[in-house]
């Protein structure tokens, strides 16, 4: 592998601006310094006009692969991550069949060692009658037990008490939730099909599956967490009323409890089912402007620790169906950098703090071994960004193999211009070269 000296660039990392050069060998950072000078041959990419970020890692993505990969690919959906700069991703266990044995499980893993373009883990998943399999996870290449405590795409609903209580006094590694109570949800479903029938108005979604909903369930992970010590993470938070099961009063390595919040969230409301319909259906739910409004301030402060997309591609004639059967979830992975660059034109968050909760954030909260930082001897995972540069969301741009997104006519200031997934330039000015694959994330 030839090395890549990237010179005079913006660096941001770990709270910091700074200028200088970055020297990439063997697929680790040798080493960062104000100048850098190379007698052997590498490959040197003027940095003059970028910020350099540390590869983002998004902890919650559904790439749908095996069984539904009408929809999309591992492949393509790691090439659409690292064209956003994404250059390590987690993906969910809801395909088809679902990752609930380590055999299944391992099988998702060989897919992405030879097509995924990005790094990879797979979470494994729990039902109501595989705790068996759930414990024989290995912690050490494995980034967490994933638990549906509400139903979503893929039919994975773990609802049993006893079930649940097991998992959590058992399970020796990190449990990943999704947090909606069903008897919530169906009772709110049968209300308002005695008033529409089944064409209920998409922009009653919230209502359905309500910010009560969430935090009924949400307050019953955080319990069950405390009781056994469990090490809990709850993905998708969408509501002010779960920001107060969170605390900021401990760095996040020492936290047993943490949380996300995805972009959708911050960056959608209510209001926008009107003009985006059945587009931005997802679970949970995009609420009303009160909700979306203390998301971020709850993300600043800390009480949200992390960043992340939640990307769930399906096909636009999918999503085209009436409430009930439009399914739920909306491709995001490629230009989830782009809504929080949008925040920062605004003055609503740094570029430090970005970098803190997509990049830092992941990899502390899930202990992955050198990555998430711009650190000399970590594995080179860098994205070099133009902040200058405008560009419109075009079906000619978009890489999700569903070829569509919510977000298109959409003109953002900033794109990522080189994507660097261990050292090798995987993605640069549109184009990408797939010659060499990502790796397994390992977690300490």
């Amino acid at each position: 592998m030839t090395a890549t000296l990237i010179k005079n660039t913006t660096i941001v990392n770990r709270g910091k601006i700074e200028f200088g050069d970055i020297l990439i060998k063997k697929g680790r950072i040798e080493k960062i310094a104000p100048t850098i000078e190379v007698r052997s041959a590498v490959q040197e990419i003027d940095g003059s006009s970028y910020h350099a970020l540390p590869g983002i890692i998004d902890d919650q993505v559904h790439f749908r692969e095996p069984g539904l990969t009408h929809k999309a690919t591992i492949a393509s959906e790691a090439r659409a991550a690292v064209a956003g700069g994404v250059t390590s991703f987690m993906e969910m266990p809801n395909t088809k069949p679902p990752a609930l044995t380590q055999d299944l499980l391992e099988a998702k893993y060989q897919i992405a060692a030879a097509t995924s373009l990005a790094n990879y883990s797979f979470f494994m998943g729990a039902s109501n009658d595989n705790l068996e399999q759930v414990l024989k996870t290995n912690p050490k290449n494995v980034c967490g037990i994933k638990v549906f405590m509400g139903s979503s795409t893929g039919n994975m609903l773990v609802d049993d008490p006893n079930t649940l209580e097991n998992i959590f006094a058992q399970t020796p590694m990190l449990i990943a939730t999704h947090c909606e109570d069903e008897q919530t949800i169906r009772q709110n479903e049968e209300r308002f099909k005695a008033q529409y029938g089944t064409n209920i108005p998409i922009h009653l979604h919230p209502d359905i599956r309500s910010a009560e909903g969430c935090y009924l369930s949400s307050s019953m992970a955080v319990a069950l967490a405390k009781k056994h010590d469990t090490r809990l993470h709850i993905l998708h938070i969408s509501t002010k009323d779960e920001l107060d099961l969170f605390s900021n009063h401990l760095p996040l390595a020492q936290k047993r409890i943490t949380s996300e919040v995805c972009v959708h969230h911050l960056y959608f409301n209510q209001r926008d089912y009107e003009e985006l319909g059945t587009q931005i259906k997802c679970n949970p739910a995009i609420k009303d402007a009160t909700h979306q409004a203390a998301l971020l301030p709850a993300l600043l402060d800390d009480r949200l620790d992390i960043i992340a997309t939640d990307h769930a591609p399906h096909t636009w004639e999918e999503k085209q169906n009436s409430y009930f059967q439009a399914p739920s979830g909306v491709p995001l992975v490629q230009h989830a950098l782009n809504i929080l660059l949008s925040f920062y034109d605004e003055r609503r968050i740094s570029l430090e703090k970005i970098v803190e909760k997509m990049c830092h954030a992941p990899a502390t909260c899930f202990r992955i071994v050198d990555r998430g930082f711009l650190d000399e001897g970590y594995w080179a995972d860098i994205a070099l960004v133009d902040m200058n540069e405008t560009w419109v969301v075009a079906k000619n741009n978009i890489h999700y193999q569903c070829g569509w997104s919510p977000l298109e006519g959409k003109r953002w200031t900033g794109k990522v211009k080189f994507t660097f997934v261990n050292g090798h330039l995987a993605y640069h000015n549109g184009q990408f070269d797939i010659s060499t694959k990502g790796q397994r994330l390992v977690f300490n």
